[in-house]
């Protein structure tokens, strides 16, 4: 019985457009295609692989699963050392005691698949969860930048792709990484500092 392995895919397809208005009247200029579009990609497995903060949400979910794994694998075992033990002693300890100490580990092996299903559960819907958070955060972050530079837009590409072809100029998901990373390390940094504070302030209270 081992507990199956759970993949964390996130796949970023996003295309920002700067026009508000859906009017699609070819008489009005505002809704004419501009050819001289600012365009830009970005390459969202790269960029799923390399953040930060992606990278600590699977190192964090595969010690989850590693946990879980492990406990399963030992309740399994002592499971299995207990069958063992029935078959040895069924006939010196007689047919009474062999019955109830079957219907023991049947009990035991209904509540073991039931664990497993539980974990497997809790452990799904958390990382789908946070999962969910971590991608619509990515997307906030690029729709701000593409507002700030002046995009009109920035596809992605990976799993999900929608640029068949791009000049590599126009790949920004170096600077993407860097900037988001730079911005999740400053968020961790501050709880650092604020925890370091609380040492402090607790020392001086002794």
């Amino acid at each position: 019985m081992k507990l199956r392995q759970f993949f964390i895919v996130a796949a970023l397809g996003v295309a920002f457009v700067s026009c508000d208005n859906n009017n699609t009247n070819s008489e009005n200029p505002q809704q004419e295609k501009k050819a001289d579009a600012k365009t830009a990609y970005i390459d969202t497995e790269r960029l799923m692989k390399e953040y930060e903060e992606s990278k600590d949400f699977e190192t964090k979910y595969q010690a989850m699963s590693e946990r879980m794994q492990n406990e399963l694998e030992s309740d399994m075992k002592k499971f299995q050392r207990d069958v063992e033990d029935l078959q040895r002693n069924a006939q010196s300890k007689g047919m009474q005691w062999a019955q109830q100490r079957e219907a023991e580990l049947t009990r035991r092996q209904q509540t073991l698949l039931q664990k497993e299903q539980n974990y497997m559960k809790k452990f799904q819907e958390e990382g789908a969860v946070e999962r969910d958070s971590l991608v619509t955060k990515m997307k906030d972050f690029i729709k701000t930048y593409g507002a700030e530079k002046g995009y009109d837009y920035i596809y992605g590409t990976g799993d999900a792709a929608t640029v068949l072809f791009a000049k590599d100029e126009y790949d920004i998901t170096d600077e993407i990484i860097k900037l988001m990373n730079e911005a999740y390390g400053k968020k961790a940094e501050v709880p650092a500092e604020e925890a370091k504070s609380e040492e402090k302030t607790e020392e001086t209270k002794k």
